[in-house]
């Protein structure tokens, strides 16, 4: 596979930037969709796919969302426009089957519900992260955030899927660049990193 050009890694990484304000420049269904499009290849573990996502692109669902949302975050919600919540499904595998038929990977899964719970926990905060990278790459900004009541979300958006609960929350649309404050800072690799 070619390297990149460093525009997209610009894009992707170096010069992208955590919005909290946007322009009124409208994020279309088709833009999710092609969101999705995307994540859906980034890599999980067995392709578990455990993220749930709801998209609130409607001002009822903002404010049901921004309802369970603390501190300077209500506002977040309601201005942007669009908010995801990205749940994480704990019964991932039930559709394993289908997902990866080359194993029982089901079995591996089935009467173990503490496996189940970080598995999903973890295959889904990587689902997240590939949404903001697929987002990024089509030319949108984002603001994830975890300031919000997970009970709370799951009651106002999960009760049919029980088995699905929140992880975190992130904003979607054209970034308002005169909003940014300076970046903060990125360290160095020997900073926080070791080669064994």
């Amino acid at each position: 596979m070619p390297m990149l050009t460093d525009d997209a890694l610009d894009a992707l990484f170096r010069t992208a930037r955590t919005f909290n304000h946007y322009t009124d420049r409208p994020v279309a269904e088709a833009d999710l969709r092609a969101i999705w499009d995307l994540l859906k290849w980034g890599p999980t573990s067995a392709n578990q796919l455990p993220a749930r996502i709801v998209w609130c692109t409607t001002q009822d669902a903002k404010d049901r969302l921004a309802e369970q949302c603390t501190g300077a975050n209500p506002a977040k919600v309601r201005a942007a426009p669009v908010t995801a919540i990205i749940g994480m499904d704990t019964e991932f595998h039930e559709y394993l089957p289908e997902l990866y038929p080359h194993a029982n990977a089901k079995a591996w899964f089935d009467g173990n519900a503490e496996l189940r719970q970080a598995s999903a926990f973890r295959n889904s905060t990587l689902q997240g992260a590939y949404l903001i990278l697929a987002a990024r790459a089509l030319g949108l900004d984002c603001g994830p955030m975890s300031g919000f009541d997970a009970g709370g979300v799951d009651k106002a958006f999960f009760t049919d899927t029980p088995s699905v609960h929140a992880n975190f929350i992130t904003t979607i649309g054209y970034g308002d660049t005169a909003s940014l404050h300076p970046r903060s800072p990125r360290p160095d690799f020997d900073k926080f990193n070791r080669i064994a």
